[in-house]
C-alpha cells in the first residue's frame, strides 16, 4: 500500500536510500547534495538501517571508497554534486571501466566559474562519456523512484556498470512535494539482495581490479563496455516494467507528453519539463498542436527511438541546460540532431540553451519557444541556432 507523504527530492532520495539499506556509503558534503549523506548518517545513527558509513576528506576519495568497497563484494554508494564530481573525475572512468554496479546520486549543479550554488546540467553532462548510465528526474518521485530502480539496472550480469541518478538541484533537492513511498518489505523484495559473481575478498576465487592491460587487450575491454551500454538500454525498460507492476507508476526511456499528433515539440531534460508541459497544455486549449518530449535516460542515449519518436512532427526545440563550448550546441542538441540525421529524420531543429546557473525558465520562455518553431514551419521565418533564453541584454 502506498504511503503519501510530503518530501524534498533530497529526503526522498535519502529515504530510498535507508529502504535499500546498502552496505557502505562514503561521502563529502557539498552544496545542495549535502542533506542525501546527512540524512543518512541519521539513519545509521538511529538505528534505522546498518550501513557502513565513511566520512572521507574529499570526493575523490569518496568515489575512491566507493569504488573499493563495490570491488571488495559489497552494494556501495555515494553522492556529490558540482564541483564534487568534477573532483571525482579519474575515478568516474575507473568505476565504469572495472565494470563496478555502484549507484551515486548526483544533485545537479553548476560548475563553477564563476561561483554558483545553483542549478544546471554541467556537471552531469560533463561526465556523459566516462561510461556511466545517466538517469534524470523531473521531480522529488522521479528522483525516488528512479533511485530504487538504480541497482537492479546496475548489478543485472548483462550491464555491470555503475549508474548515475541526477536531480535537479534546489529545484527538486530542496523544494517539497507530495510523494508516494512505497513500503520497506516491497522494496526490498524489488531491489534484491546483491550478490555479486566475482569480488576481491572471494578467498575461493582470487581477482585483479583494474589491471593494466597490454594493446592487445584494452580495445576489447572498451569495446566490451560500450556492448553493456547498449544492452542497459533493455535492462531499463525491463526494470521499469517490473517497477510499474509494484509502484503503479510507468517508465521509459522518455516521457511523450501529449506528442501524439503535435507538430511542434519540446525536447528537454529534468525539472524545466514541468514548466514546458504547463505551457503545453495552455497551446493546447488555444488549438495548438504541441509536446514535450521528456528525455529520462541520458545514457544510454536512444539514439533511434528519439528519432522514430520526432519524425510524425514539423520541428523540435532541442533545450539544453548546459554549453558545450563547441560553437555548434549543447550536448543534447549534438545527440538528437545527429540521431534525426542518422535516421532520416529530416524535421526542423532548434536548438536552445536556458537554466544556467539557476536562471528562471518560465511558462512564457517556453511558449515562446513554440512560438519560434511555428513561424519556422509556418511562415518561413529564420531562426537563430544555439541562442540563449533569458539572456541579459
Amino acid at each position: 500500500m502506498a504511503i503519501k507523504e510530503r518530501m524534498s527530492g533530497n529526503e526522498a532520495v535519502a529515504f530510498a536510500i535507508r529502504q535499500v539499506n546498502p552496505d557502505v556509503m562514503p561521502a563529502f558534503p557539498i552544496t545542495p547534495s549535502t542533506e542525501i549523506p546527512q540524512i543518512v548518517s541519521t539513519y545509521i545513527a538511529n538505528g534505522e538501517m546498518d550501513t557502513e558509513f565513511i566520512p572521507v576528506e574529499s570526493e575523490h576519495s569518496s568515489m575512491s571508497a566507493t569504488i573499493g568497497a563495490e570491488s571488495a563484494g559489497a552494494r556501495s554508494l555515494t553522492a556529490t554534486s558540482s564541483a564534487g564530481l568534477a573532483l571525482m573525475w579519474e575515478e568516474l572512468l575507473l568505476a565504469a571501466s572495472n565494470r563496478l554496479p555502484l549507484v551515486m546520486a548526483l544533485v545537479n549543479r553548476t560548475l563553477s566559474g564563476p561561483i554558483n550554488i545553483n542549478c544546471d546540467h554541467s556537471d552531469g553532462m560533463g561526465a556523459r562519456d566516462t561510461g556511466w548510465i545517466q538517469i534524470y528526474a523531473e521531480n522529488n518521485q522521479e528522483a525516488y523512484d528512479n533511485f530504487l530502480q538504480a541497482y537492479p539496472i546496475a548489478e543485472d550480469t548483462r550491464v555491470h556498470l555503475p549508474v548515475m541518478i541526477c536531480q535537479d538541484g534546489f529545484i527538486t533537492s530542496h523544494a517539497v512535494e507530495n510523494i508516494e513511498l512505497m513500503e520497506d518489505d516491497v522494496v526490498k523484495k524489488f531491489v534484491g539482495e546483491y550478490e555479486p559473481e566475482e569480488f576481491l575478498l572471494n578467498p575461493g576465487k582470487p581477482i585483479a581490479v583494474g589491471p593494466y592491460s597490454v594493446s592487445n587487450y584494452a580495445m576489447e575491454a572498451k569495446k566490451n563496455q560500450e556492448m553493456a551500454m547498449e544492452a542497459s538500454k533493455e535492462v531499463i525498460l525491463e526494470v521499469a516494467k517490473k517497477f510499474a507492476e509494484v509502484s503503479g507508476r510507468e517508465y521509459g526511456l522518455f516521457e511523450e507528453y501529449r506528442t501524439e499528433d503535435a507538430d511542434y515539440i519540446i525536447l528537454i531534460i529534468g525539472s524545466a519539463a514541468g514548466t514546458a508541459k504547463e505551457a503545453v497544455d495552455e497551446l493546447r486549449e488555444q488549438g495548438r498542436k504541441v509536446g514535450v518530449l521528456k528525455l529520462r535516460v541520458f545514457r544510454p542515449f536512444p539514439a533511434k527511438e528519439i528519432a522514430q519518436a520526432l519524425k510524425n512532427c514539423k520541428a523540435v526545440a532541442i533545450l539544453d541546460r548546459c554549453e558545450s563550448y563547441n560553437g555548434n550546441g549543447g550536448p543534447l542538441g549534438c545527440e538528437v540532431t545527429s540521431a534525426l540525421f542518422k535516421d532520416k529524420v529530416m524535421i526542423e531543429a532548434v536548438n536552445y540553451i536556458y537554466g544556467l546557473a539557476g536562471r528562471d525558465f518560465t511558462i512564457s520562455d517556453a511558449v515562446s519557444v513554440f512560438d519560434d518553431l511555428t513561424d519556422l514551419v509556418e511562415n518561413g521565418k529564420e531562426i537563430e541556432q544555439y541562442q540563449y533564453i533569458r539572456l541579459r541584454k
